[in-house]
């Protein structure tokens, strides 16, 4: 049984991870990253927000929403309401670390839903027939990409912080550790399901 589900788990020719859905839904929070400064965190959130309910579009109409899609429009769209309505003397603290807070929402994000439902879950059943979604493997391989995305981003949190009070290396703490942490877990995305599948099913 257990061979029958992993190897029925995906579709044929498909991925066993809907890995470019997933890098969609990060899309938001990395256009986020790039574009915000301490001059233009602002605008970074409004673009942000703006991607956000673009590639949710679908989803929105359909009545429905993944749960890193619905933490970015609820961010980004309180942070563009904090824009409108308070002064900059207000908002030192959120120019200062908006970028740490949005890694560490990422991260919050992704250890919550390892409580109900891993959130990369929502995206491996585009690609997995429904008898499987319950099955020992399936729960596992998303429990582990979902708790290595949450370490990614508690490490890209950690990683813009000390960027805040080491100035002089903050090109390494704001752009080379974490483009290298992404490039990373998009790899561990695309190679773990088929990887634990070989282990987990013995040949015949």
């Amino acid at each position: 049984m257990v061979e029958q589900a992993t190897t029925e788990q995906t579709t044929p020719g498909k991925k066993p991870l809907g890995t470019a859905s997933v890098f969609l839904s990060f899309a938001p929070w990395i256009i986020f990253g790039v574009v915000a400064s301490p001059s233009t965190w602002e605008y970074a959130a409004l673009a942000a927000l703006v991607a956000a309910l673009v590639l949710s579009a679908q989803d929105l109409l359909h009545g429905r929403v993944r749960i890193l899609d619905a933490a970015g429009i609820v961010f980004f769209a309180v942070l563009s309401v904090l824009a409108l309505a308070l002064d900059r003397a207000d908002l030192l603290w959120l120019e200062t670390y908006a970028q740490v807070i949005s890694n560490g929402l990422v991260a919050v994000v992704a250890f919550a839903s390892l409580l109900y439902d891993p959130f990369t879950a929502q995206y491996a059943r585009e690609s997995t027939p429904r008898q499987y979604w319950d099955s020992p493997v399936f729960r596992h391989i998303n429990r582990v990409l979902t708790t290595y995305w949450g370490v990614t981003f508690a490490v890209m949190t950690a990683s813009t912080w000390l960027a805040i009070h080491y100035p002089g290396k903050d090109d390494w703490f704001n752009w080379v550790i974490p483009v290298a942490l992404l490039v990373i877990a998009v790899k561990f995305t695309q190679r773990y399901p088929e990887t634990y599948k070989s282990r987990a099913v013995p040949a015949s």
